[in-house]
C-alpha cells in the first residue's frame, strides 16, 4: 500500500488515493479536515527531493500558479516544503484530461476544438500578461469537466519573463510532441511557443494525428525543427479552409510569423467563429510549378526519405504544403503519382545520394567537434576561461558578493520591485553557465520585493466602481453577494482586507455586494433519512455549508439521523449545519455501575436508578435489600438507550422510610461511558439518618416553626420521639424527580418525605 495514504499532512490534509503519477511527483486525492472539501496534493518524489533541479522546478510550479487567478488555471490553496516532504495542494478536479478525451474520439468537430482552444488561450493570455509561460503545453496538462470546462495545469516547468536571458542549458525541455521549434533548439523562448504548442494540439485534435511523430524523440524534436507537416485538411477534408489557416499560422517554424499574442490568435478564431466560411488570406496558391523549389530548396520529389536517429528512413509526405502568403506554391495536380511502379523507382533512385549525403554530414560534424575543441584550448589572448557563470537568481546580493567576489566583479545597476524579497538578485548580465573570465563585470539587479498598497475605502460604492478602484492601484478583485437591511443591492457593503490594510500588488480583495435586503437567505429542507453524501451535495446546491458528525442510531451506516437546523428555517447563504449521521452503532445496552458506602453507615436500604431516556420516557431499577456494614458497596447494570441519558440514583433508608439523592448521571449506552454531573454519597446518607439506626426510626417531637423554602439537603435534626405513634396519610401528586427528600407540614404539625413516584407521606401528631 502506499505510505501517504491514509496520512494527514501537517494535521489538514488527509490523503484518501494515488490518482497519478508524474516524471517528478505524484498526484493524490485528499480531503481539507479543516474547509471539508475535496483537495489534489502533489508530493515531490523522494528520489527528487534532494535535487536542487527537481526542487527548483517543483517551487517553481507553486510560485507559478500562486500569481495566478483565472478560472481557466487550475487554484493552489497551499504549499508545503519541509525536509521531509514538499508537496503542493490544488484544486481537485473531478474529470479526465483532454488525451483521454482525444483517445475516446479519434477527431474532434471543428466547434469542439474551438470551444477547448478558446479556454487554453485565455489561461494562457492570463499567465503571459503575468510574465509567464508555460512550456508544457499538452493534451495531458489540460483538465476537463464534464461540462466542457477547461483547467490549464501542470506549471513544473513555467519560465518567467525575467528568465529570457538564460542560456540553452538552462532551458527545460517540454513534450516533444507539441514542442516549438525555439523550445527543441535550446534557443530563448516566450509566449510565442506557447502558441506554436497550442497549434500542435489543435492539429491533433482537428485530424486525429499529431504533426510529427517518430519512436525517437530526438528524431521528433529534429522535425519540429525542419519539416514541414502534411496539411490538415489532407488528413480531414472537414475542417473549413479558415481553421486550417489559424492552425497553420500558429504553427509556423519562425516565432516572427506565427501570432505574436494569444489575444492575436483568439481574435481570428472569434472571427470565424462568426464566419465559418471566411479565410484569412494567410496562404495562397499561386499556379506556377516551376517556383516550388524556392520554398523546398531545389528538392522537386513526392516523397524525402529523411534519417530517423539510426533507425532507419521514415517518408515524409510534402503532397500538401502550408500555402504562405507570397510564397508561390505548386497546384495540387503537382503531387498526383502517375502509378506505383514510377514511385518505387524514385525511391530506389534516392537512396545513394542519401547515405552519400549521411556520410558527408557524419565527416562535417566530426571537422566541426574537432575545430570546437581545438578553440577551446587555443584562445586569441592566450588564456583559458576556466570559470561558468553561476545562476545568481533569487541570491542575496550581500551573499553573492561574499561567496563569488574574488572571482566575480559585481556592478548593481538598480533596483526594482519584484515577487522577490527584497535584496535578492533578478537580473543577471551575464547568463548563468556561460564562461568568464575571472574578474569580468557582472551587472545585476535587485528586487525591492513586492510593491504594497493601502486598501481603498470602497464601501457604500457601486461595486464596478469600487472594483475599478482597485485595478487602478494594481489590486484584483472579487465579488461575494450578501444580504444587507442597510447597502442598496450591487452596492460594496465591505471589504476583505478590511480598508487601509496594506497588500501586496496583484493582491485580491474580497468585496462584499449587497443583494438586498433579505437576499442570500437559504431555506433549510430536511435531510434526515438520507445518504450523507447526497445530503452534503443537497446542502451545498443550496448554499448551505455541511458538516458531519457520527452518531449512533439504529438507522442504517450513513442515513442521516439528525441535523442541526431545522427543516424551513432561513439562514444566511453559507450557514454552517451539522448533519448527524449514524454509525450502524446500536445506542442501547446495560451499563454496570457501583456505588460504594461510607465509614460509619449503618442499617438496611435500597438505590434506585430512575432513569429518564432521550424521547421523554422514564423507568426505574433497584437493587435488592442492602445490608450496612455487611456490605461495603453494591453494583447495579442499569438498562438504557441513548447517548446522554438521564439518570438520577436515590438513596432510601429501610429503617425511617427516608429518601435522598446520591447524585445525578448521564450515561451513553453506545459508548458505556458515565458522566457525573453532581454526587454526595456521604450527604445522601446522613440526610436518611444513616448513620444512627436507633435515632433513625423514630421522628422528631416538635416540627420547625417554619418550613424551609428549599428541599433540605440534610435529615432534620432528632429529638426525641412523639409519645404517640404517628398517623400516616398518602397523597399522590404529579410526578416530579426534584421533590425528593423531607418536608415540613406549614401547619407545623408533622413531616414527611416524597418518594420517587410523586407520592408523599404525612406524618401527624
Amino acid at each position: 500500500m502506499d505510505k501517504y495514504i491514509g496520512k494527514k499532512l501537517d494535521g489538514r490534509y488527509e490523503i484518501t488515493e494515488l490518482i497519478g503519477v508524474g516524471g517528478m511527483a505524484e498526484v493524490y486525492k485528499g480531503v481539507d479536515v479543516m474547509d471539508h472539501k475535496d483537495v489534489a496534493i502533489k508530493i515531490l518524489k523522494k528520489e527528487y527531493a534532494e535535487n536542487e533541479d527537481f526542487l527548483r522546478r517543483f517551487r517553481n510550479e507553486s510560485k507559478a500558479i500562486a500569481v495566478l487567478s483565472h478560472p481557466n488555471i487550475v487554484k493552489i490553496y497551499d504549499v508545503g516544503f519541509s525536509e521531509k516532504v514538499q508537496y503542493i495542494v490544488m484544486e481537485y478536479i473531478d474529470g479526465i484530461t483532454l488525451k483521454e478525451y482525444i483517445e475516446e474520439e479519434r477527431v474532434l468537430t471543428w466547434k469542439d476544438t474551438v470551444h477547448f482552444v478558446i479556454q487554453i488561450l485565455r489561461a494562457l493570455q492570463h499567465a503571459h500578461d503575468k510574465g509567464i509561460v508555460h512550456r508544457d503545453i499538452k493534451p495531458q496538462n489540460i483538465m476537463m469537466f464534464t461540462d466542457g470546462t477547461i483547467k490549464v495545469m501542470d506549471f513544473g516547468i513555467a519560465k518567467f519573463a525575467r528568465e529570457e536571458g538564460k542560456t540553452a542549458t538552462d532551458q527545460a525541455i517540454g513534450s516533444v510532441h507539441y514542442i516549438s521549434p525555439e523550445q527543441a533548439g535550446g534557443d530563448v523562448t516566450d509566449a510565442k511557443s506557447d502558441i506554436y504548442s497550442v497549434g500542435a494540439m489543435m492539429y491533433e485534435m482537428l485530424t486525429g494525428s499529431k504533426p510529427f511523430d517518430s519512436d525517437n524523440p530526438v528524431a521528433i524534436a529534429v522535425m519540429h525543427m525542419q519539416d514541414i507537416p502534411e496539411r490538415p485538411r489532407a488528413l480531414n477534408p472537414d475542417i473549413p479552409d479558415g481553421l486550417e489557416e489559424i492552425v497553420l499560422r500558429a504553427m509556423e517554424k519562425s516565432p516572427a510569423d506565427r501570432y505574436q499574442s494569444t489575444a492575436e490568435m483568439i481574435s481570428d478564431i472569434d472571427a470565424f467563429k462568426v464566419n465559418p466560411n471566411m479565410t484569412f488570406g494567410y496562404y495562397q496558391e499561386e499556379e506556377d510549378p516551376d517556383e516550388y523549389e524556392d520554398y523546398y530548396g531545389g528538392v522537386q520529389a513526392d516523397e524525402i526519405i529523411e534519417a530517423d536517429g539510426g533507425r532507419g528512413g521514415r517518408r515524409t509526405t510534402v503532397a500538401d504544403p502550408p500555402r504562405k502568403k507570397g510564397r508561390k506554391q505548386p497546384p495540387e495536380e503537382y503531387y498526383d503519382d502517375d502509378d506505383d511502379d514510377d514511385e518505387q523507382e524514385e525511391r530506389s533512385s534516392l537512396v545513394v545520394p542519401v547515405l552519400t549525403a549521411i556520410v558527408v554530414v557524419v565527416i562535417i560534424v566530426a571537422v566541426i567537434f574537432v575545430a570546437t575543441l581545438l578553440s577551446g584550448l587555443i584562445k586569441g589572448d592566450g588564456q583559458q576561461n576556466d570559470f561558468k557563470m553561476p545562476d545568481f537568481y533569487g541570491m542575496d546580493y550581500n551573499t553573492a558578493v561574499s561567496q563569488y567576489g574574488n572571482n566575480i566583479q559585481f556592478e548593481l545597476i538598480g533596483s526594482e520591485y519584484n515577487e522577490l524579497d527584497e535584496g535578492l538578485i533578478f537580473e543577471q548580465s551575464i547568463p548563468a553557465e556561460t564562461e568568464f573570465k575571472r574578474g569580468d563585470v557582472l551587472k545585476v539587479k535587485i528586487s525591492k520585493g513586492m510593491e504594497t498598497v493601502a486598501v481603498p475605502n470602497v464601501a457604500n460604492m457601486n461595486a464596478e466602481l469600487a472594483k475599478d478602484q482597485l485595478t487602478q492601484r494594481g489590486l484584483l478583485a472579487e465579488i461575494k453577494n450578501s444580504s444587507s437591511t442597510e447597502i442598496q443591492k450591487g452596492y460594496v457593503i465591505s471589504t476583505e482586507p478590511e480598508v487601509g490594510t496594506e497588500v501586496h500588488k496583484g493582491a485580491t480583495i474580497v468585496l462584499y455586494v449587497s443583494m438586498g435586503v433579505d437576499a442570500g437567505q437559504v431555506s433549510v429542507d430536511d435531510y434526515v433519512g438520507q445518504v450523507a453524501d447526497d445530503a452534503c451535495t443537497l446542502a451545498e446546491y443550496a448554499g448551505l455549508k455541511p458538516r458531519t458528525e457520527l452518531k449512533a442510531s439504529y438507522e442504517e451506516e450513513g442515513k442521516v439521523v439528525e441535523q442541526s437546523i431545522p427543516k424551513g428555517e432561513k439562514v444566511e447563504e453559507g450557514t454552517e449545519i451539522i448533519l448527524y449521521v449514524s454509525n450502524g452503532v446500536a445506542p442501547d445496552g446495560e451499563i454496570p455501575f457501583t456505588v460504594p458506602f461510607p465509614d460509619g453507615a449503618n442499617g438496611r436500604f435500597v438505590i434506585d436508578f430512575v432513569i429518564t431516556n432521550e424521547d421523554g420516557t422514564t423507568s426505574t431499577s433497584s437493587t435488592n435489600t442492602l445490608l450496612v456494614p455487611e456490605m461495603n458497596q453494591v453494583s447495579q447494570n442499569v438498562v438504557g438507550s441513548g447517548e446522554n441519558v438521564s439518570v438520577v440514583v436515590v438513596l432510601t433508608n429501610l429503617n425511617t422510610g427516608v429518601r435522598a439523592q446520591i447524585g445525578t448521571y448521564f450515561f451513553n449506552f453506545a459508548t458505556g461511558a458515565v458522566t457525573v454531573q453532581t454526587e454526595d454519597i456521604v450527604a445522601a446518607f446522613n440526610s436518611v439518618g444513616g448513620y444512627d439506626q436507633a435515632a433513625a426510626t423514630e421522628p422528631p417531637t416538635e416540627a420547625p416553626t417554619e418550613a424551609p423554602t428549599e428541599t433540605p439537603t440534610e435529615a432534620p435534626p432528632q429529638t426525641e420521639p412523639p409519645t404517640e405513634e404517628p398517623q400516616v396519610t398518602t397523597t399522590t401528586t404529579a410526578y416530579d424527580p426534584s421533590l425528593y427528600g423531607v418536608f415540613y407540614s406549614d401547619a407545623g404539625d408533622g413531616y414527611g418525605y416524597f418518594d420517587i413516584y410523586g407520592n408523599y407521606f404525612l406524618y401527624t401528631q
